[in-house]
């Protein structure tokens, strides 16, 4: 029987890393021919993650799947400081992941029942090292952690600035509105990623852009019933073929994000609540807010009438530094005086936030996000309809498509845009927050009852007949087409 080895690599984001290694676990499970790697270029970045997705690979199946933790290279030297730190890293990581892969395939020789390399499945910000892959003569793929829609965007934009000559630049807070295939409605110009608006991140995203579009294929983690209109509009033949192959997400019991007391403190207490009757504010593993922004949702909080358990973090304290938030040793400090004692009985404050467990819980009933694509699939996955309050990155395009695309989601502000190297934030009135979480919550709302059907759907997807079943499938040969 021939056996395939397959060499993924995530950029070491929290999402990304976690993503990719449940891809490594789904070709292991669904075709015992497969053999996965998935190599890290730098865990000392998030090492709770890459503790979590060694403990994952051991448990799958340890024989065919595991997590490779290259060596931590300081990439900021006089030759790379002008140079994105992300560039700089996949360049000087290069000949570690030459080296790494060059004795996986002297084994294969070896031995014939080792399984030969079929192809390397880089993430969509990982594509630098296609020159490995093109040095080893085999196909690469690529793996999008954000959605369908999003990567249709960045073709339109690559096509916008290469072949119109537009300032993409120029987009920031205009109101310009663009007429992006892979979108059903119009998108507000303000609305574009981040790193759109600055010269050096915009020109690495266009290069990625460009880069996608020779991969042999391109792996989303979405599914066709979700994002219908996005798939059918990059399936144009003029892009890679497309695979989506979500919702791939954490499954319930795999968080290992907090101690177990404090995990079981917020999961009892979730049990004491009645159902749907929560709402959960969690806003991601950067997310935080100014001490004048923190009062205006606990306000909120308070006046909205529902019960809620809200994740607050602490941002970072060194001005012009990027540093991930928190936790605070005291609520007290940042909150309204006697906010904890006046809530008591319907609310609960927590830092660090076990989310999956959160959104599995029947207790939930809605969820203000930042949006970011896990979270997003998490959400609908689970069947928790979202208030959107994008913070940075895509987020507030996937916010845009949720509420108006989709219908899957309610605005509490789809333009807020944080600065983590600034102070330049703006303030979210409780009002605004109030009236979108009372939208929310409504136990019989439009978007409730949207949301829990895509989750049926979303579920029936990943099972044998589903539309993201029958991807991987389609995939899976592909890759074992590759080897002789």
């Amino acid at each position: 029987m021939k056996k395939a080895g397959v060499v993924l690599i995530p950029v070491p984001a929290m999402g990304h890393i976690v993503a990719l290694v449940e891809v490594a676990k789904l070709l292991v499970q669904r075709d015992d021919r497969l053999s996965t790697t998935v190599i890290i270029m730098h865990p000392a970045l998030d090492p709770s993650t890459t503790k979590y997705t060694e403990s994952l690979a051991a448990s799958t199946l340890p024989d065919r799947m595991r997590v490779v933790n290259l060596p931590n290279l300081e990439s900021n030297t006089e030759d790379t400081k002008d140079r994105n730190w992300l560039t700089s890293m996949i360049e000087s990581q290069k000949p570690h992941v030459e080296e790494y892969v060059s004795k996986m395939r002297t084994q294969s020789q070896l031995s014939p029942d080792s399984p030969q390399l079929a192809g390397f499945i880089f993430d969509t910000f990982a594509t630098g090292m296609k020159d490995v892959a093109n040095g080893f003569g085999v196909s690469w793929y690529v793996f999008s952690a954000s959605g369908a829609a999003f990567i249709g965007s960045m073709f339109y934009l690559q096509a916008l600035h290469d072949d119109q000559g537009v300032n993409l630049i120029e987009f920031k807070d205009s109101d310009a509105l663009l007429e992006i295939p892979s979108l059903a409605s119009p998108l507000p110009a303000k609305l574009l990623p981040s790193m759109v608006f600055k010269q050096e991140s915009l020109t690495i995203f266009l290069e990625h852009a460009r880069i996608m579009r020779e991969a042999r294929s391109i792996l989303v983690n979405t599914f066709l019933e979700f994002e219908s209109h996005a798939v059918r509009s990059l399936s144009n033949g003029k892009n890679p073929p497309v695979y989506p192959v979500g919702p791939i997400v954490k499954h319930v019991g795999d968080a290992r994000d907090l101690p177990s007391d404090e995990s079981k403190d917020i999961m009892e207490w979730l049990d004491d609540q009645p159902p749907s009757s929560v709402m959960f504010l969690c806003f991601g593993s950067w997310g935080s807010f100014c001490g004048k922004q923190v009062k205006e949702i606990a306000c909120a909080l308070e006046h909205c009438g529902h019960r809620f358990l809200w994740s607050l973090r602490k941002p970072s304290s060194q001005k012009g530094e990027v540093e991930s938030p928190s936790d605070y040793v005291n609520f007290q400090e940042i909150l309204p005086e006697g906010f904890l004692d006046r809530t008591i009985k319907i609310g609960k404050v927590i830092g660090w936030a076990p989310q999956v467990e959160i959104l599995a819980h029947p207790a939930v009933g809605g969820f203000a996000s930042h949006c970011g694509w896990n979270s997003t699939l998490e959400s609908v996955r689970f069947g928790v309809p979202v208030a959107t309050w994008p913070l940075y990155a895509e987020q507030q395009f996937n916010a845009f498509q949720m509420v108006i695309d989709l219908g899957l989601a309610v605005e509490i502000k789809m333009d807020y845009r944080r600065d983590f190297l600034g102070d330049n934030e703006i303030i979210v009135s409780s009002e605004d927050t109030v009236k979108a979480i009372k939208h929310v919550m409504e136990e019989d709302g439009e978007v409730r009852k949207k949301v829990k059907e895509m989750s049926r759907i979303s579920e029936k997807s990943l099972k044998d007949g589903g539309s993201s079943f029958s991807s991987l499938g389609r995939l899976i040969e592909d890759l074992m087409d590759n080897i002789s």
